[in-house]
């Protein structure tokens, strides 16, 4: 498995093709702006190492407070943290939340100091919603840059893994004496 350093050059020497490519399919500045900016946040920041004390969760500084709930409940590179869609659908969700919670937090702090009225409330929930659907495609570039900056990520500690097991496979190939390509006799088959 890379380490967090090889993690992050990984994402920023493919954030030039992400917004190639972005930029390749959309045909617009700002939603090539949105796709690369989620690509470099979840390969950086919100990624699949959150589940671990990793460098992603560290960069979160006092605010890393959010991710213990999120380490506790999954086990490391298990396919709800590092399951190519459904990571990164689990992370946006949890973060929802947190936020959510937060948000009503505020809420009732401003209704309790007459702020805000609670009939209110719904009408702002509501606003909210539109805003994915109002704007569609900038919600999409976002998800798609936040996932490509996950399967990068996913795809390299695969990799990783691979060539970790061969090096140990020939290692013990080599430190037994044998060679396998040789037959019992000693000749080359």
């Amino acid at each position: 498995m890379p380490s967090g350093r090889t993690h992050d050059r990984i994402t920023w020497y493919l954030t030039p093709a992400m917004a190639g490519f972005s930029y390749l399919i959309t045909h617009q500045e700002h939603l090539t702006v949105l796709a690369t900016g989620a690509f470099l946040f979840s390969g950086l920041m919100f990624g699949p190492d959150l589940d671990i004390h990793s460098v992603q969760y560290k960069r979160w500084g006092w605010l890393r407070w959010l991710w213990l709930p999120y380490r506790r409940l999954l086990r490391h590179r298990s396919l709800f943290s590092h399951g190519p869609i459904i990571g990164t659908f689990l992370r946006i969700c949890y973060l929802a939340i947190v936020l959510i919670l937060f948000l009503a937090l505020l809420a009732a702090i401003a209704v309790l100091f007459g702020k805000i009225k609670l009939l209110e409330l719904p009408r702002l929930a509501q606003t909210i919603g539109q805003l994915g659907r109002r704007y569609l495609p900038e919600s999409l570039a976002l998800l798609v840059g936040l996932e490509l900056g996950a399967m990068s990520h996913i795809f390299s500690d695969h990799l990783g893994s691979r060539l970790k097991r061969l090096q140990a496979s020939r290692k013990k190939t080599k430190s037994s004496g044998k060679n396998p390509k040789r037959d019992q006799r000693g000749k080359r088959q």
